[in-house]
């Protein structure tokens, strides 16, 4: 059997349509969740800043949580949060928790 030439390969790993990466939930293979505490947050917008997938939810220029559809749990946002609203939990811990 020939191997196939790099033009007869079918593109893969590619995103051809422009907007579609709503479409790929890709958050459900993290270790670490962050867990917002609203109490302690001061709306300072530092975590959405630095959060590398966008996972940052804003509404009328305000947190109002986390996408978690597609966080992948850097802990980004826990680290760089100057009021330490936000922590990172193991997300077997919390998936027994809620058994």
């Amino acid at each position: 059997m020939a191997l196939k030439s790099w033009k007869e390969i079918l593109i893969g790993g590619m995103i051809t349509d422009v907007g579609n990466s709503i479409n790929y939930k890709t958050g459900d293979w993290r270790s670490y969740r962050p867990i917002w505490d609203d109490k302690k947050c001061n709306n300072c917008k530092v975590c959405w800043v630095y959060c590398p997938d966008g996972s940052i939810t804003i509404k009328d220029g305000v947190m109002i949580g986390m996408d978690l559809d597609h966080c992948k749990g850097c802990g980004i946002c826990a680290q760089e949060c100057p009021q330490k609203a936000i922590k990172m939990m193991e997300e077997t811990k919390l998936r027994e928790a809620v058994k």
